[in-house]
């Protein structure tokens, strides 16, 4: 997959078939889509094209209305990797370019840009200024600019919506597994390893502490998980559980996320961990003292090990 960050880099592209859209997750009802995105552009003998926009178009329009989204940018072109893609084209989105008339989104941007055959969209799409722009439109200016419009499948288009909510939903209420079901991978996210307070090492289970360094990821509900885990640059694949809260076990107030990894003492200070949040074991719990902890912490890693065996 070749993966455009600029319209001033792009190709001319041979019979391109193309989608519009944030696949933000890239999840089961995404993966649908692509994959008939892809069908399409093989019969057609040309390219198949997915513009997506950055940041978030609603991050720039309608501010009070964005949500933390599960994928990055990078994690977003990561998984689209996966997907059999020809090109993935990332559109810096500003507000200029929000308020370009639909007429001109379709002449200047759509046609002048891509030169697309095939347009495969949802028939509820919106766009140009005041999302003025729909279906109708592109259908009727398709005459004059040589290309065809089809729709999405409406079942289609209500799982992408019902799932992106669902698995954020999901996320935020700490059901993990059920995102994961949903997404089609396990949830994951990338942490920067700082120094903690070393509590971890004295209680027996020395933690990684993580920073999430892109403000926009979906974090999971506080509670304790299990985990596997890779160190930046590294193949091994590592198991280990996960506390994401405040520690009320030991007054804590500040939220934190650590990474107790199982046999494994290397310094991974100022390196980058990425998690794959496998299972949900409990809620964050203030303990009657820190060897009710530890008692507790024993029965965690148990319970791990054996759910991380079971896959």
């Amino acid at each position: 997959m070749k993966v455009y960050r600029s319209l001033q880099q792009l190709p001319v592209f041979t019979n391109a078939v193309v989608t519009i859209g944030t696949f933000d997750g890239v999840h089961l009802g995404h993966q649908q889509i692509i994959g008939q995105l892809c069908a399409e552009a093989k019969e057609n003998g040309g390219e198949s094209v997915l513009i997506s926009f950055y940041p978030h178009p609603r991050k720039i329009v309608q501010p009070d209305r964005y949500v933390a989204e599960l994928t990055t940018l990078e994690e977003r072109i990561e998984l689209l990797k996966q997907q059999g893609l020809d090109n993935l084209v990332v559109v810096p989105f500003n507000k200029e370019f929000s308020e370009q008339t639909a007429q001109q989104y379709i002449k200047n941007f759509l046609v002048d840009r891509f030169h697309p055959s095939l347009i495969i969209i949802g028939y509820d799409h919106k766009f140009g200024n005041n999302r003025e722009g729909d279906y109708r439109l592109l259908e009727q200016m398709g005459e004059q600019y040589n290309y065809v419009v089809k729709e999405i499948p409406q079942q289609l288009r209500n799982e992408v919506i019902v799932s992106s909510t669902k698995i954020r939903d999901a996320i935020g209420k700490g059901e993990i597994e059920k995102a994961n079901q949903l997404l089609g991978y396990t949830y994951f996210f990338r942490g920067y390893v700082v120094e903690g307070n070393k509590l971890g090492r004295k209680l027996g289970y020395p933690t990684a502490n993580l920073q999430i360094q892109d403000a926009d990821k979906l974090v999971p509900a506080n509670g304790v998980y299990a985990v596997q885990a890779q160190v930046e640059g590294e193949p091994r694949i590592l198991m280990g559980m996960m506390n994401i809260g405040t520690r009320p076990t030991v007054d804590g107030t500040q939220k934190t996320i650590e990474v107790n990894l199982f046999d494994f003492a290397e310094d991974i200070y100022n390196r980058h961990l990425k998690v794959f949040v496998k299972y949900h074991l409990r809620d964050e719990v203030k303990f009657d003292g820190l060897d009710k902890l530890i008692e507790q912490l024993h029965k965690d890693k148990e319970v791990t090990l054996s759910k991380l065996a079971d896959g």
